[in-house]
């Protein structure tokens, strides 16, 4: 039964006026949509609820930022309390003490010498801060080197959709269609071992991706400001995992070329991949780190870009003469957005919440080894809570199905009639619970994709689905 609000428009005309108003992300508008979006009335926990009563769990915490599930008691008391003094005021010539406190908080657990932090709004834009301050640390630091204007990223790297990230993209679908507004970028081949593009297998390979990685950043050293790489895992570009060793090979040759490191763990940070960064997993120190999805536990828009004192420092010096970072939004710092992330922050330094996550990385480990009977199920792919189960035509020669065919969606939309919110990355179905998930949230997951999978290769038609 529908629990609208007396004021509040019944489903039919809610979902017209979706489709005459709302313009949803990452989407292709339709004259007539002939699949109406689920429209989410309330959550409980780690489940989301329509305006009909029916229940799904939420199995990409809601676009990869929920940690501590919903209606968290102690997430919501923050906020309240937090509204009860003040809801916004600026960091623009004023301080507050959400904002205070969670950059000290930030400080201290981020790695070594990570001292400074920068707030902004969202995942892109703490990467479009970070690209920026790169640059200008080049050009104000005591040996100024103007011509360190370039980037390097990694093929199919995904850092967000403002012009800076779009830059050091390389999503085809997303970034190329922008060419003539882009900054300049470099981009090393893709640590991809399913579709190696070196062709060479593990663990012989001896990680030639990073040499060949290396090599391009020893040849541009001069003209690179900065690599941007997303520690771990590489998201958006299909969970591809990185292998082990590679990130601190680039940190050792971007650090003997004077050049910055980015860490992009927007998505992997906060105790996705099982530590609280994904870097610290190789004990890697970027100079950069940027946050933002999981900061909020996923109740509030916040991100954070993380720096050195030796880095700030170059911006210090007279008003006039013009060193300073002059780059901001209306709601940098958000007193709510800081409180809740500050209850965030003590709900996952309580005892025994590492070895949770760890309990459910073992236990989703375990859940995908039961795909791989599957004939479609070409590469499956996991680091930490985040994974990937890529569908294709053959898995021998790596045949992938036609885009058209929308594989991936109309499996995602099959589980979601099983109660089981997912969503494909093309063919590759992405598993990324809450991390207040328990074992067996993390099974009925699996174990209904497994039934999607079965029901798709029996039907032999993606229409019986």
């Amino acid at each position: 039964m529908s629990s609208n609000s007396p004021d509040q428009p019944d489903r039919a005309t809610l979902e017209r006026w979706d489709a005459d108003h709302l313009w949803h992300p990452f989407s292709s508008p339709t004259v007539h949509p002939t699949d109406p979006p689920l429209i989410i009335d309330r959550a409980e926990g780690c489940w989301l609820i329509d305006l009909d009563g029916n229940r799904y769990l939420d199995g990409t915490s809601s676009l990869w930022c929920n940690i501590h599930g919903h209606r968290v008691p102690e997430l919501d008391l923050a906020i309240r309390n937090q509204l009860s003094r003040v809801a916004h005021s600026t960091l623009l010539g004023a301080s507050h003490a959400p904002a205070i406190v969670l950059a000290r908080r930030l400080a201290e657990l981020a790695p070594a010498g990570l001292s400074r932090v920068f707030f902004s709004d969202d995942g892109a834009t703490a990467v479009e801060a970070a690209l920026k301050m790169s640059f200008q640390y080049q050009l104000q630091r005591d040996d100024p080197k103007p011509g360190k204007s370039l980037f390097l990223s990694l093929r199919g790297a995904y850092h967000g959709d403002t012009l800076g990230a779009v830059g050091v993209g390389d999503l085809g679908l997303f970034h190329d269609r922008f060419g003539p507004l882009r900054v300049a970028a470099l981009h090393a081949c893709q640590p991809a071992c399913y579709r190696c593009p070196l062709n060479l297998k593990r663990p012989t390979c001896g990680i030639a991706c990073a040499a060949e990685a290396a090599q391009l950043i020893r040849k541009h050293a001069d003209q690179l400001s900065a690599v941007i790489i997303e520690p771990g895992i590489q998201g958006a570009a299909g969970m591809i995992p990185l292998p082990d060793g590679y990130l601190t090979q680039i940190r050792e040759v971007t650090r003997h070329c004077d050049v910055h490191l980015i860490a992009d763990e927007v998505a992997t940070g906060f105790y996705r991949t099982g530590t609280m960064f994904a870097c610290e997993g190789e004990k890697v120190i970027p100079d950069f780190l940027c946050l933002a999805k999981g900061l909020t536990g996923g109740y509030l828009p916040l991100a954070a870009t993380l720096t050195s004192s030796e880095i700030h420092s170059a911006f210090a010096g007279r008003p006039e003469a013009g060193r300073g970072f002059y780059h901001g939004h209306t709601y940098t710092g958000n007193p709510l957005g800081a409180a809740v992330a500050l209850a965030n922050l003590e709900l996952m330094a309580r005892p025994g919440f590492a070895a949770h996550v760890a309990e459910l990385i073992s236990t989703l480990e375990q859940e995908l080894c039961g795909f791989q009977r599957f004939s479609t199920v070409g590469d499956i792919r996991q680091r930490g809570l985040m994974a990937g189960v890529e569908i294709m035509k053959d898995r021998g020669s790596g045949e992938s199905f036609p885009s058209s065919a929308c594989v991936g969606k109309i499996i995602c939309g099959w589980m979601r009639q099983k109660g089981v919110l997912l969503r494909p990355l093309g063919d590759t179905i992405v598993i990324m619970p809450p991390l207040a998930s328990s074992s067996d949230d993390i099974r009925h997951i699996c174990q209904t994709l497994m039934q999607a999978i079965l029901a798709f290769e029996d039907g032999g038609q993606l229409g019986k689905v």
